[in-house]
């Protein structure tokens, strides 16, 4: 069994300084009031035997067994943990039972999780459970007893005592090993499972790979046949394009006879060329004039056109008026007819008053009352004879205005139609300049081309 001799915390909880806590043979007891720390060395215990869960140091995270700080002391960010065994007895596992004592050291840093050392080399922390359960102790034994242990003891289900028994017996590591050992062999069984499957794999990439070593074969067989057709169509082009070489060259000779030719047609064109750009000056201030001539021409003949229309619509508005005069003579032709029936009628009416003027006195009397009227509606209507013929008369001056306006104006369209006649064959004059400038400039930027 192995001995504890020696418990050193230092920046565990309230142990801020490193502290000894020696355990003597026989019966070691700490004594205190409430707070300084006592329930803190049976955690150190607990912890430093690998205990796991925060909840069972009375924390809610690992990194709450550092020291914290107070108002007069700042924290720490590591804890430390030490436990000196007694291994005289030689009854450590094999790894560890090379010496008589074993030290024990757990540490931790903030944020940073812990390690084990066992007699200063580095340990998991199964290990360091393991040897403490072949000694029947650990984080979890029912050797470190609680408050309210002995009273969970006597209550505990059976299956909770047998623990208990297990670990008075001593048999709590080969449990332990037991566990471990049947997860390893879940775990080697689970890995072969795996290499069933990986083989299957491996199988079916095999024949994959085997099928491809086929088609492999095959196919540098059939390149071995490309490659001599290859070769073979590659000789037969090279004595294919030897002869064409022989044909080009004879083709490059009639080539260059046929250059030296047009080389020589190509130098008389150039002085060809070189003569006509000589008269092109000429030629191009002769069709700036022509083509001023002509937008002269195209300003006259708008001008024309424009002239043309405003006389048309002076005629229009004179044959108009002229219907209109027309209609007037008719209205004065039949007002005359009316005036001359009318005094027709007055002369037969006054001759038959004077036939009648030999009657009585009365019947005289009357005639000349009647005569009166007769004379008073005779000088009317001589007066509206008068205006009539005044209102023909003016009538018939305007009527031979207009007449004289209207020969006027066929005589100017007659004189605008000749001018428009003349602007025609001089445009087609221009026009025929212009194609013929034209033709020559074409022909001269082929000959320059």
């Amino acid at each position: 069994m192995l001995q504890f001799n020696r418990l050193r915390l230092t920046g565990f909880k309230s142990f801020v300084e490193s502290t000894d806590l020696m355990i003597e043979t026989g019966l070691t007891g700490i004594v205190g009031p409430n707070g300084c720390g006592k329930s803190n060395l049976v955690e150190a215990l607990r912890w430093v035997m690998g205990e796991t869960s925060p909840k069972q140091m009375r924390g809610g995270e690992m990194d709450d067994v550092i020291f914290g700080g107070t108002a007069q002391r700042p924290g720490r960010n590591i804890a430390e943990v030490s436990l000196a065994l007694d291994n005289s007895a030689r009854s450590a596992p094999a790894q560890f039972n090379d010496t008589d004592r074993i030290e024990v050291v757990r540490r931790i840093e903030r944020g940073e999780g812990s390690l084990y050392r066992v007699n200063g080399k580095d340990v998991r922390a199964r290990d360091v459970q393991i040897l403490f359960a072949d000694s029947a102790t650990g984080a979890r034994s029912t050797a470190l007893v609680s408050q309210g242990r002995i009273g969970a003891l006597i209550a505990a289900k059976p299956a909770d005592r047998r623990m208990l028994l297990e670990e008075a017996a001593g048999i709590t590591g080969l449990h332990s090993r037991r566990h471990e050992a049947e997860i390893r062999l879940r775990a080697a069984d689970a890995n072969l499972k795996r290499v069933d499957d990986v083989l299957q794999t491996l199988d079916a990439q095999l024949q994959n790979l085997k099928k491809q070593t086929r088609q492999t074969a095959r196919y540098r067989n059939l390149s071995q046949h490309i490659r001599v057709a290859e070769a073979t169509y590659f000789y037969l082009r090279w004595r294919s394009a030897d002869a064409e070489l022989d044909e080009a060259k004879w083709r490059l000779a009639s080539a260059e006879t046929e250059v030296t030719e047009r080389t020589r047609a190509a130098a008389e064109a150039a002085a060809e060329q070189a003569e006509r750009a000589s008269g092109l000056p000429e030629l191009r201030h002769a069709e700036a004039e022509a083509a001023a001539e002509l937008q002269r021409l195209i300003i006259a003949r708008e001008q024309l056109d424009a002239e043309e229309r405003r006389l048309e619509e002076s005629r229009r508005e004179i044959e108009t008026r002229l219907a209109h005069i027309a209609q007037d003579t008719e209205r004065e032709e039949s007002l005359r007819a009316e005036a001359r029936e009318a005094i027709g009628r007055l002369a037969n009416e006054r001759a038959a008053i004077d036939q009648a003027r030999a009657g009585e006195a009365v019947a005289r009397a009357e005639a000349e009352a009647a005569l009166a009227a007769a004379a008073d509606a005779v000088a009317a209507e001589d007066l509206k004879l008068a205006r009539l013929t005044h209102e023909v008369a003016e009538t018939e001056t305007r009527r031979q205005a207009l007449a004289r306006a209207k020969a006027e104006l066929d005589e100017r369209i007659g004189r605008l139609a000749q001018r428009v006649g003349e602007l025609a064959e001089q445009r087609a004059r221009v026009e025929a300049e212009a194609v013929a400038v034209a033709a020559a400039e074409a022909a001269d930027a082929a000959a320059e081309s």
